[in-house]
């Protein structure tokens, strides 16, 4: 099936892991967009690597729990669909986690994607912290993830870091964690621009962020 180019609502660049700009979704947008996964309690981190030099440019946090949510800390990837809480989207079915993963992965970078297993308590302890992090300063994604888990039960010894792939070669030594690359060879000036079958309903939602100036 053919497959339309659709830019989604990009705010910033992924260099430096973007700049802090404190969202505060309303109540009534957070219960809608809620989603609740099947798959079991999980902590997912998300690792972007340059294929270049091979540095960590940007790290991400997912959290499947009573709902499924993306920490995203500092980062630039926006989505009209979601409601945002400081970094904290909601709202993660698997067409956002996609989504995410297309976003980031690109000829001059690949995003590894490392899992977690963990009871319901630990997800929701991971949750919470999240939500209650705040947004996040420019350059501090690394940090703010490894604060989160910092001596969170299952994840003592992670260190305290700025750096993506320092912290992702320390999370892939713990106990169960599974792990997948993922590569994509669009240019980079497709930095972005996600793949959407014809016929998916979110081509209107990219319509109307169009519309309002959300996407150029």
């Amino acid at each position: 099936m053919r497959r339309h180019l659709l830019g989604l609502a990009l705010l910033g660049a992924l260099a430096a892991c973007g700049a802090a700009e404190p969202t505060w979704a309303p109540d009534s947008a957070v219960a809608s967009a809620r989603y609740v996964h099947d798959g079991p309690p999980a902590i997912t981190l998300f690792t972007v690597i340059s294929t270049r030099n091979g540095s960590g440019a940007h790290s991400g946090l997912m959290i499947n729990g009573s709902q499924r949510i993306m920490f995203d800390p500092a980062g630039s990837w926006k989505l009209p669909r979601l409601a945002e809480r400081n970094d904290v989207h909601f709202g993660i079915d698997d067409k956002m986690v996609n989504f995410y993963i297309d976003y980031h992965a690109r000829e001059t970078f690949y995003v590894v994607e490392q899992t977690k297993v963990v009871s319901p308590q630990i997800a929701e302890l991971v949750m919470q912290r999240a939500m209650a992090y705040g947004a996040v300063p420019k350059a501090n994604c690394t940090n703010s993830i490894s604060a989160i888990l910092a001596g969170v039960p299952g994840f003592e010894g992670l260190p305290r870091t700025y750096f993506p792939k320092k912290f992702m070669d320390a999370f892939g030594t713990l106990p169960g964690v599974t792990s997948r690359t993922i590569t994509d060879d669009d240019a980079d000036d497709n930095h972005g621009i996600l793949m959407v079958q014809e016929g998916d309903p979110r081509i209107e939602e990219y319509e109307a962020a169009k519309a309002a100036g959300l996407v150029e």
